[in-house]
């Protein structure tokens, strides 16, 4: 992690089985090896985000609603994981920054669950709320991810299964790069 956080926009604690002890441990190892709390997103856990001075939380379907956080924690970054339209119409009418959307391609982590596809996320990217995409992104894909309307990507696999995880995050950002070599989608 303290090699490739320089060049990603976030890092995505998503522990589901851990404690809110555990978790709060964790952002701890992470600032104690000068990753910035800026660039921590912690999963649904709001009171972990919010002790650990997190800069935001990725609420889940059966998280609190974006709006009810976003009135009480206003400066909180809050994001949404999303599996279809509708979804996506209640977390923008709700006041979610973002929305995660996917799983796109086929993926080790959803074995035997059809993915989404490009077709259903660009029609998501024309509500007018930034959609990052996950799920079998890769280097190779991602400029069809972007061509689809997705704001950014999020990849788990690809990097932390990587042989070499600072090589595969640069890779990632070479295809997230415009033309004059200026970072315009995020990881």
């Amino acid at each position: 992690m303290m090699d490739i956080h320089p060049y990603v926009t976030a890092i995505h604690l998503r522990e589901k089985q851990k404690t809110a002890k555990e978790l709060f441990h964790e952002v701890q190892l992470l600032t104690s090896a000068n990753i910035p709390r800026t660039k921590i997103m912690i999963n649904d856990r709001l009171d972990v985000a919010l002790v650990a001075k997190a800069r935001g939380v990725q609420l889940a379907f059966h998280s609190l609603e974006p709006a009810s956080v976003k009135e009480n924690f206003p400066l909180l970054r809050v994001g949404r994981s999303i599996h279809s339209y509708e979804e996506a119409v209640d977390a923008k009418i709700n006041g979610a920054d973002y929305v995660i959307y996917g799983h796109i391609f086929s993926t080790q982590s959803k074995l035997g669950m059809s993915p989404k596809g490009l077709e259903e996320l660009s029609r998501l990217t024309k509500l007018d709320i930034p959609v990052i995409a996950i799920g079998g992104i890769t280097p190779e894909n991602t400029a069809e991810v972007l061509r689809a309307g997705a704001s950014g990507i999020a990849v788990m696999s690809g990097i932390l299964d990587a042989s070499d995880p600072l090589a595969a995050v640069k890779s990632y950002i070479y295809e997230l790069k415009d033309g004059d070599g200026k970072s315009e989608k995020y990881i």
